[in-house]
């Protein structure tokens, strides 16, 4: 209303100046017949009008986006922060340089979480596929680790939470729900009992594949042929890891999955998965992107697609503009429905972000534009934090810590043991000699007994 105020008295303003020029052109030009004089007057007046209530209506949007967001902050489904600690101060949280309330060169600080509305993070616990086979494991440990500290040292604005309960509580106490999201499946070292453990640690979503193939799962670059398909979207084991992320109450995360993984996570989940960081395909010709195919089969199963703010996979160019993702949102809502929308933004772990969302904190105007575009404001209290607790409240009703967990390993052939032990897959050779080996030494023995 304010603004509004304003803006009548800016006007007023106007059509003083403009009476006071118009007697300064009668005067030089002599007088004017009054119809004329009106015409000119509402040309003129208009012409500076309507800029002015176009401001006003920006604003109108803006303030309705915080309203709403006040009581519906943001839950983010993927920032990579942790990222950015361990490659700019190898996670020494209490470095000067490293204060997150001051941090600069980042997407990412407190001020900008608290001015975007921020209410709920996934943060992600990366470690790069050149770990794989190596030392994936003790470094997603040190992500995870630095994920806890985080909240142990700004407990006034972080508190780690690890399931729905959590977060609707960290909303009530106005501090930022942080949550644990692995990415890529090689974090776990194809082992079932690696996983469980990152699930005791706090992990709630596990991302299948990073860039690059599991011995488990294929990664997105199988679709672009630079990746030869290892396992036909899922193997056995993939397939067993799906089963236990359900029994667990894990999030199944298919941003980075080729669409066969998709596909075939899709249809064996009991419960809904979501991409915490992808966007359309069909606005984006990227293999990163959801075809709409399986954004048809996100709404079968209830499951959600957080929209990436990575240029490259909004407007498949260097440059994108804020008008642009909401144009993903726009076409996910349309084809998977309103309530398989999110964000995702991935700040902090890519190198381009659009116009108008160039931080945390632009949150607000991504949300105005979206109230611009006449979306209800219980479709953006979904896309802003509901959809996704609908999808973790469905995890955690389809767990069942009662079952018993899988325990059928991957083959060992399918490892590559440069780095490895292998441990458990020897066993007593009396029963795993191959029916030669066993002929050979029941005839050895026989021949003993008979020179005896």
């Amino acid at each position: 209303m304010g603004r509004l105020l304003a803006t009548i008295s800016q006007t007023e303003d106007l059509c003083s100046l403009f009476q006071h020029t118009q007697q300064l052109l009668t005067a030089s030009a002599g007088p004017r017949s009054a119809q004329a004089s009106l015409v000119d007057c509402v040309m003129w007046i208009s012409w500076w009008l309507w800029p002015l209530v176009a401001i006003c209506a920006g604003d109108q949007f803006r303030d309705e986006a915080e309203r709403i967001m006040r009581g519906t902050p943001v839950i983010d489904g993927h920032n990579d922060l942790p990222w950015q600690l361990l490659t700019r101060f190898n996670n020494k949280l209490q470095v000067e340089a490293a204060n997150l309330t001051s941090l600069t060169h980042t997407h990412t600080n407190i001020p900008k979480l608290k001015a975007g509305f921020v209410g709920g993070q996934f943060w992600s616990a990366y470690t790069p596929c050149d770990t794989q086979n190596k030392d994936a494991v003790k470094r997603t440990l040190e992500q995870i680790d630095v994920i806890h500290r985080m909240c142990q040292m700004y407990p006034e604005t972080f508190v780690c939470v690890t399931n729905s309960t959590g977060i609707r509580q960290a909303f009530q106490e106005g501090k930022i729900a942080s949550l644990v999201g692995v990415e890529g499946g090689h974090s776990i070292d194809s082992s079932l009992g690696v996983l469980r453990t990152l699930y005791h640690l706090g992990m709630r979503y596990m991302t299948l594949t990073h860039s690059c193939n599991t011995p488990w799962a294929d990664n997105w670059l199988v679709d672009t042929g630079e990746d030869k398909g290892e396992s036909q979207g899922l193997s056995p084991f993939g397939q067993r890891v799906v089963k236990e992320m359900n029994r667990l109450g894990v999030i199944i995360d298919l941003a980075h999955v080729s669409v066969s993984t998709m596909k075939a996570a899709l249809s064996l989940s009991k419960a809904p998965v979501l991409f915490s960081h992808s966007s359309a395909y069909s606005l984006c010709q990227h293999r990163r992107n959801v075809p709409d195919d399986v954004l048809q089969l996100v709404n079968q199963t209830g499951s959600l697609v957080m929209v990436n703010f990575y240029n490259d996979y909004v407007s498949c160019k260097k440059e994108a503009t804020l008008s642009q993702v909401a144009d993903h949102l726009d076409h996910i809502k349309k084809v998977a429905g309103a309530g398989a929308v999110g964000f995702g933004g991935d700040f902090d772990g890519v190198s381009r972000l659009p116009l108008g969302l160039e931080d945390v904190s632009k949150y607000p105007d991504l949300v105005a534009e979206l109230l611009r575009r006449q979306w209800t404001e219980a479709e953006v209290r979904g896309v802003l934090a509901n959809n996704l607790l609908r999808v973790f409240e469905a995890v955690e009703r389809v767990s069942d810590h009662t079952q018993t967990p899988e325990e059928e390993p991957i083959s060992l052939d399918k490892l590559q043991d440069s780095c490895r032990t292998n441990y458990g897959y020897s066993e007593a050779p009396s029963f795993h000699h191959p029916p030669g080996v066993l002929l050979a030494s029941l005839t050895t023995v026989l021949l003993g007994l008979c020179l005896l």
